[in-house]
């Protein structure tokens, strides 16, 4: 299982730039970020940044969009970083939430997400591809590859990610949930001629490490991961308008957004925030990963199981070095494979 960490481009850059570089020291081996320019920095502009002082990670958005980001211009800035910095970039995308709906949009339609993913994933494998009625394609990008994973959680989303992408951006960890898109995604991949196996998995949720065995530091790690379940809620929300309550999505997903009233932006992604409050704690420890060190092993022990291949861990906290450096030590070890000098 690789491991990936999620930041928000909160400045100053550097600290972005930081945690990267700590997330690297510790093992892991992708840097996403948030993609919502009015809420916080330019996340492309850091990536140049974040490359430069790494070695290895693979960086990209989780997740850009196809309304707010000129699909020609996404490839070249990722086909752009990889001829600087080798072929260490990735491109995680979905309809849009807070980089549309701040500037009073709304999420593209399924069939514009798959003409962007196409595009993007063309030109910056360094083939052409014919955009408005033209073929184009970049004479100076030989050698550029990307791999473009689709973030979805509706069913016609699951089946549009089986289809094409080259892997599956499912943002939360509830097991029962995770198995059945991960289903929903191989069958569609399957009926669609691709090797099911092809597609990658990858789940993120907050990771928060803490005393698990003590009410007040149990209570204190939920308290400041209950915005993911807000931020959920708001995918949850357009599915149940799109396919009712008694749609195929698990209840589980479903049934706690029924207190829901309403999304605040400016507070998206932010631990303590005003409106994750009709999150109960049930749900809060299903999505994320929360607790000791030997919580976190046994979750994401459960997720590799249902074919898991990428934990991603967001680091919207007030924890973030202690997690990271536990997970270094404790966590990301346990999950590799056990490898003897002599037998």
């Amino acid at each position: 299982m690789d491991f990936g960490v999620v930041l928000q481009t909160n400045p100053p850059a550097s600290r972005t730039v930081e945690l990267a570089r700590q997330a690297e020291t510790h093992g892991f081996s992708h840097v996403w970020t948030f993609d919502s320019h009015l809420l916080w920095q330019e996340p492309f502009v850091i990536y140049s940044a974040i490359l430069a002082a790494t070695r290895k990670v693979v960086v990209g958005p989780m997740v850009t969009n196809p309304a707010t980001r000129d699909w020609t211009v996404l490839a070249s800035l990722l086909a752009t970083l990889n001829e600087m910095y080798g072929n260490r970039t990735i491109c995680g995308i979905g309809r849009g939430d807070s980089a549309v709906r701040t500037l009073n949009g709304r999420p593209s339609n399924l069939a514009t997400l798959r003409e962007s993913v196409h595009v993007i994933r063309e030109l910056a494998n360094d083939r052409a591809v014919e955009v408005n009625g033209v073929t184009v394609r970049f004479p100076w990008s030989t050698g550029s590859t990307l791999d473009v994973w689709v973030a979805a959680y509706g069913p016609l989303a699951l089946r549009l990610t089986g289809e094409v992408g080259d892997g599956f951006i499912l943002q939360l960890a509830d097991l029962d949930v995770a198995a059945w898109m991960i289903k929903a995604v191989r069958d569609a991949a399957e009926k669609a001629g691709r090797d099911p196996a092809a597609v990658k998995f990858c789940v993120a949720a907050p990771m928060y490490v803490g005393d698990g065995d003590s009410p007040a530091a149990r209570a204190h790690m939920r308290e400041q991961c209950r915005w993911f379940g807000g931020m959920v809620g708001n995918h949850v929300a357009d599915i149940v308008t799109k396919y009712g309550q008694g749609s195929s999505v698990p209840k589980a997903l479903t049934d706690y957004i029924e207190g829901r009233q309403g999304y605040d932006y400016n507070q998206h992604g932010r631990a303590g925030n005003s409106h994750a409050g009709f999150v109960p704690d049930e749900i809060v420890e299903r999505f994320c990963l929360l607790g000791s060190a030997r919580e976190h092993v046994q979750k994401l022990e459960a997720l590799r199981e249902l074919g898991v291949d990428q934990f991603a861990g967001y680091l919207q906290h007030d924890n973030k070095e202690e997690t990271l450096r536990m997970y270094g030590e404790r966590v990301i070890p346990a999950l590799r494979e056990h490898v003897v000098a002599t037998a």
